[in-house]
Formats: C-alpha cells, sequence, structure tokens
C-alpha cells in the first residue's frame, strides 16, 4: 500500500506458473486457479495469481487490484 491507501500497480514477467486444483480450505471455492511468480521491473520476484486469461512463462502481466491480501495479476 503506498500512502494514502493507494495500492501501487506493479507490471512483469511470468517467471514460472502453475495450475492449482487442489486447493487449501481457505481458496477451495476458487480451484482451479493459477499461480505465478512474477518478476517486476527492478528485479524482485513475488507470487500471485492470475485473474483472466491464462498466462504462460514469459507473458507480459500487470498487477491489478489484490484478491484479498494476494497480489493479483492480469495479462497485458
Amino acid at each position: 500500500m503506498e500512502k494514502g491507501g493507494c495500492y501501487k500497480m506493479r507490471t512483469g514477467t511470468v517467471y514460472t506458473e502453475t495450475v492449482v486444483h487442489a486447493a487449501p480450505e481457505r481458496f477451495a471455492a476458487d480451484a482451479p486457479y493459477q499461480v505465478l511468480i512474477v518478476e517486476i521491473q527492478d528485479g524482485t520476484r513475488i507470487v500471485g495469481r492470475s485473474f483472466g486469461e491464462r498466462v504462460v512463462i514469459g507473458d507480459r502481466v500487470a498487477e491489478i487490484a489484490p484478491h484479498g491480501d494476494i497480489p493479483t495479476f492480469q495479462k497485458l
């Protein structure tokens, strides 16, 4: 979160991805869903989920509003 409650959106490249079919209880209703590791501009890698179209390694993605406290990305 940025100062003042605004969320700073990031862009990056999908480093790796997988689809979760057997989800923990907290996310069971969302299964199947895609989990990503995204390398953002500064080289940091963060774990998040995808929204919308499925992404593959090397795709460019942009962060959208988080899913609860989980970073969420969408294909550019």
